[in-house]
């Protein structure tokens, strides 16, 4: 019975998500009463748990060096004239990017590529870059200033799905985290799901897929050691094509980046299957080829000691209309396959 007036609210809802944006979206189209039916049938096992994917956010916690400060003031406590009441309120800084801050989802229209190739010196060039669905810089954002007039974080709907786990860290790296530079690969993904209960199953047409590597045992707040947004393990390219052809509408990580970042010399080999030009194989697969998003900074490591390798998962980015990405509280719900 549940089961059925989930799927039942889900259905009568779907019209309250208003403007129409299905042009401007990549797998989310996939999202609708099949993966919703999938949802609600893990809402219904025995012993569930509800799983927060995201951490705290505060003025301590580990920072983007891309997106600023992020400073919250909290304000005294106000008096409501003329009554008994009294209400409290808190501000940001200025000029924080609270999108790409903490526990958050990309727009597809964060990522752009381009033909030409940019050195850092100089201004870049921005006359031949293209976004998803081959949309234009002119397209997107017409002026430096413009929020996206196109691919922005209003377009992406509520994300309602099955979430599939893959704990490479067990299954693929003998419990050890990855390290900086490595790459999640394809034989890692296809490994890790024979090994766990997800080996008939395996990965359908609009799930989500958190991969745990183990890097967020450097996430620490207050943020001491500043390990965290130094470096990263990543999805290879080839993986990035794998997941791709799985048609998942979403790829999350326990990292900061989803792509890979080190030293050169820490690099594993599989940047070698990177395009020329790409540094960043999976926000630019992801984001400017296939409409995959990517979300970051996930608190997966619960999830992951439970053995909840599938689970009803629920994301919902804040409206922001022009924004390129958002902050997130998603959760997880399902039971332990172990």
């Amino acid at each position: 019975m549940v089961k059925i007036i989930f799927i039942l609210f889900l259905s009568s809802s779907s019209f309250l998500f208003a403007s129409d944006f299905s042009s401007e979206r990549g797998m989310t189209n996939l999202l609708g009463s099949e993966t919703w039916a999938r949802c609600a049938t893990e809402m219904s096992q025995n012993n569930v748990k509800v799983y927060e994917l995201s951490y705290e956010r505060t003025s301590t916690m580990p920072l983007s060096p891309f997106a600023g400060e992020y400073k919250p003031k909290f304000l005294p406590e106000l008096g409501f004239e003329n009554s008994n009441h009294i209400y409290t309120m808190d501000v940001l800084n200025e000029n924080v990017n609270d999108g790409n801050q903490g526990t958050q989802i990309d727009a597809l229209g964060h990522f752009g590529h381009s033909d030409k190739f940019w050195d850092g010196k100089g201004e870049v060039d921005l006359s031949g870059v293209r976004y998803f669905k081959g949309l234009t810089a002119k397209e997107v954002k017409p002026f430096p200033e413009s929020p996206l007039q196109k691919l922005g974080i209003e377009t992406v709907p509520p994300i309602i799905t099955t979430a599939v786990l893959l704990d490479v860290r067990k299954h693929s790296f003998g419990g050890r985290s990855m390290k900086a530079g490595e790459y999640v690969t394809v034989k890692h993904i296809e490994e890790t799901l024979k090994k766990s209960s997800l080996n008939k199953r395996g990965i359908l047409p609009g799930d989500v897929v958190l991969i745990y590597t183990g890097w967020s045992d450097q996430y620490e707040d207050p943020d001491e050691n500043k390990i965290y947004y130094s470096k990263a393990p990543g999805i290879s390219f080839n993986a990035a094509k794998f997941l791709a052809a799985k048609k998942v509408v979403g790829v999350g990580v326990d990292n900061w980046g989803v792509d890979a970042f080190g030293d050169p010399s820490e690099m594993g080999k599989e940047v070698s299957q990177n395009p020329d030009g790409v540094v960043l194989p999976a926000h630019y697969y992801f984001l400017t080829q296939v409409g995959i998003h990517t979300i970051e900074n996930l608190k997966l490591d619960l999830l992951a000691k439970d053995s909840v390798d599938l689970s009803c998962v629920m994301i919902l980015p804040l409206k922001t209309k022009g924004s390129a990405a958002s902050p997130i509280r998603p959760v997880a719900i399902g039971s332990s396959r172990s």
